[in-house]
């Protein structure tokens, strides 16, 4: 799950894949929080995950979303 996550924060914010590792948090990154409701509903679309994006925002790091998406893709 983390390396979609990463492909579709890459992919969607035109970031270095380099730049996106587990530690990271989406501030770091430079994503504001019009982003992070962007990356909310792309988490949906493609993966089938609904996560809002205030639990995007509390999970911050990338490798605790991708821990979140995975548990809401289970239980999908």
């Amino acid at each position: 799950m983390y390396d979609q996550i990463k492909d579709i924060v890459a992919s969607k914010f035109q970031i270095d894949p380099a730049e996106i590792t587990p530690d990271r948090s989406l501030t770091d990154l430079e994503l504001d929080s019009l982003d992070v409701v962007e990356l909310s509903l792309v988490i949906e679309s493609e993966l089938g995950a609904r996560v809002t994006d205030v639990e995007l925002a509390e999970a911050a790091r990338i490798d605790q979303i991708a821990r979140l998406v995975e548990s809401r893709s289970a239980r999908v």
